[in-house]
């Protein structure tokens, strides 16, 4: 008797340690491993458990178990019929503790091939209010191991670790529903910033996910007939996959969304294989929940939310009030982006009137200027013809006419060049600005120590063709030039516009002042006399239009005047070439960026390439390069030594910007070819096949 009290006594107060440890963990993991631990080191059982019913209510699912065979059957994810053949299920259908003194008789025990030495168990339900919650198993090696008052002693500790999970739920509760306002905070804080569609959706489903920690989250748009849902944004790489399918669901019941939208509320699939409206997408194959939220403004329905989740039953009501708020501020943002989107494009239809008037002023002016020029040509040449019939012909008077003549000619070539270059135009391609604006600073005869240029790396290639880009750059250059500027800033870089990058051309000259300023992309006007026909503005705005980009100009009379043209940014894939027979190349160039990439470009090929100016001595190479736009020598001498040297059929001369009258005449001269230099190692590949 004395040694049943002293047990007694002993089990209460381990009963009372456990359960003082037990009260202070919230985090769920740690309390049921530590309770099946304290368990099993303060009582010195061979194995403790712990159990929790499962939402359906089916099942007592094992949460925590004591060493090696405690893992083994979490990663079996054991779990034990309610009521079924089990200590632990008749213990929670009954809401009272069990004790099995020896294992092998007891009706209801559950054999379990993990735990062999069991011969005592004890099950002890885990009860809220009158509500049971779980149970927890307690196992020793030895028969008749626990008593009937063992049952009160741990029983104590029973409750308190249902409290205690009580305690953990309503924890993790409250910091879901704190992270879930947080998260609602955000949306509405950020995507009432966001005024581009194409930033604000993804923005949007991102924080979602990341914030609520759910599967997937995607947003749809309405399409203009208001037929199908579009999707717009989506989560993850199964967000991409239906982006870059055109997913679109059909307005009606046979989906979730399509749903929402129709009936303008949400729709909550818990178990989505029981929904009648959920379209399976093989993209989401663990989806188990899913929210369907409307996007409605003034009464009007734009599109709408899903939201899904690997878990069943994984949306509480907070998520419900709190998503559905989200919704609303999404809403509010997605119509303030469609006015913005309005607004634009009624400033696009005004200012394409302006440019279009514009345009029919300049095209006036234009044909005005051409006939005043060929008039006198059509009118001397009639004067000629009657001179010449009646045998009349003074020939000092027809070498004023033919003079007239040529000038007028010679006039109206210069503007066409002016307007649209010397050559066709080429399809644009990824061409290396430093390139560019190096030929266009020595063909207008800009010093380059004038030139401070700094070029990002991610913004090298712009996509243009390269002799119209030059002549547009070289526009700019002179009149900073013709300005007075002592120098000028050059600066590339990528701009917040996917795709795009920005570059600024700022002079120091006289600057221009705004009735000036409000004149500058007509054509033919200037301010610098008749010699001048005021086409450079205009014809470097028509290269930048060319390749899909646009131009601004800021100036302030005595500060100097900036350039800005945004144009689409080139990618060269890092390549070697394939240089095939050719086995040597000799370089004749400055040390620049394009020489730097031609270097790159045969790095670790067989070719031999030497890049020399030296024009005394050329070293033996199968194919020798030039740029024509070399600074470090006269290219005149350059091609004097080579054809001296008998070389000129292996020459071939390489310009950013192609004139052909410059290429007749290297041609003539007896050289291989001439073309545009390469700018990838593709390009490169058919200049040397």
């Amino acid at each position: 008797m004395t040694n049943n009290i002293e047990r007694h006594a002993k089990l209460l107060k381990a009963s009372a340690r456990a359960a003082k440890n037990i009260t202070m963990i919230l985090d769920p993991y740690e309390l049921f491993q530590r309770t099946v631990d304290i368990i099993c080191d303060e009582f010195g059982f061979y194995y403790a458990g712990v159990f929790l019913v499962d939402e359906a209510t089916q099942y007592a699912v094992l949460k925590a178990g004591r060493g090696d065979a405690g893992r083994a059957m979490l990663r079996e994810e054991h779990k034990l019929a309610i009521g079924g053949n089990s200590m632990i299920g008749a213990s929670i259908a009954n809401k009272k503790g069990r004790i099995a003194l020896d294992v092998g008789s007891e009706a209801v025990f559950f054999e379990n091939p993990h735990l062999p030495k069991t011969r005592s168990e004890m099950a002890l339900p885990l009860i809220v209010g009158e509500e049971a919650i779980g149970a927890l198993t307690v196992q020793s090696v030895e028969e008749a191991a626990f008593h009937e008052e063992d049952i009160d002693a741990l029983q104590t500790m029973a409750d308190q670790l249902a409290v205690a999970i009580q305690n953990s739920k309503l924890h993790r509760q409250e910091e879901r529903r704190s992270r879930l306002l947080k998260a609602a905070n955000r949306v509405g804080k950020e995507v009432a910033s966001l005024l581009n569609l194409d930033q604000l959706l993804p923005q949007t489903v991102n924080i979602i996910c990341e914030a609520y920690g759910l599967y997937y989250a995607g947003v749809f748009l309405l399409d203009e007939k208001s037929e199908f849902a579009v999707l717009r944004a989506g989560y993850g790489k199964a967000g991409k996959a239906m982006l870059a399918d055109g997913h679109k669901l059909r307005v009606g019941t046979d989906s979730m969304i399509g749903a929402s939208i129709a009936m303008g509320e949400a729709r909550i699939a818990l178990d989505v294989g029981e929904e009648r409206v959920h379209f399976k997408n093989p993209h989401l194959p663990h989806t188990r929940s899913e929210m369907a939220l409307p996007l409605i403004y003034g009464g009007r329905t734009l599109g709408a939310v899903t939201i899904q989740s690997s878990e069943e039953r994984a949306f509480s009501d907070d998520d419900i009030t709190m998503l559905l708020t989200m919704a609303e501020h999404l809403a509010v943002a997605i119509n303030n982006a469609h006015l913005i989107e309005e607004l634009k494009e009624a400033h696009n239809e005004i200012l394409r009137n302006k440019v279009f008037e514009a345009l029919t002023t300049a095209s006036t002016e234009a044909i005005h200027w051409i006939g005043n020029k060929t008039l006198p040509i059509s009118l001397t040449v009639a004067r000629l013809r009657e001179e010449i019939a009646d045998g009349k012909v003074d020939l000092e008077s027809l070498k004023e006419d033919l003079d007239m003549i040529s000038e007028s000619a010679t006039q109206i070539i210069q503007v066409k060049e002016q307007l649209i270059g010397a050559v066709r135009e080429m399809k644009p391609r990824p061409v290396l600005f430093a390139d560019v604006l190096q030929t266009a600073a020595l063909q207008r005869g800009f010093p380059q120590n004038k030139l401070q240029v700094e070029i990002d790396p991610a913004a090298a290639y712009v996509i243009a063709d390269s002799t119209q880009l030059t002549r547009a750059v070289g526009n700019i250059l002179q009149n900073a030039a013709e300005a007075g500027a002592k120098s000028i800033k050059v600066h590339v870089r990528p701009t917040e516009e996917r795709g795009m990058l920005e570059i600024t051309i700022e002079d120091d000259g006289v600057g221009i002042n705004d009735a000036t300023l409000q004149k500058v992309w007509s054509p033919f006007f200037t301010t610098r006399g008749v010699e001048h026909h005021g086409l450079g503005l205009p014809a470097t705005m028509h290269v930048v239009s060319q390749s899909q980009g646009h131009i601004a100009l800021v100036s302030e009379e005595g500060k100097g005047t900036t350039v800005a043209m945004f144009m689409p940014r080139g990618r060269v894939d890092v390549e070697q070439a394939q240089p095939g027979s050719v086995k040597s190349i000799l370089l004749i160039d400055d040390n620049d960026d394009w020489a730097n990439l031609l270097g790159h470009m045969l790095k670790n090929t067989k070719v031999k390439l030497t890049q020399s100016t030296d024009l005394k001595k050329f070293p033996e190479a199968d194919l020798i390069l030039v740029d024509e736009n070399i600074a470090s020598a006269s290219l005149n001498e350059v091609l004097a030594a080579l054809s001296k040297a008998k070389l000129a059929p292996k020459t071939v001369v390489l310009t950013s910007a192609i004139n052909p009258e410059r290429v007749t005449q290297y041609l003539r001269d007896g050289l291989k070819d001439v073309t545009v230099k390469p700018y990838s190692a593709n390009e490169l590949n058919e200049l040397l096949k």
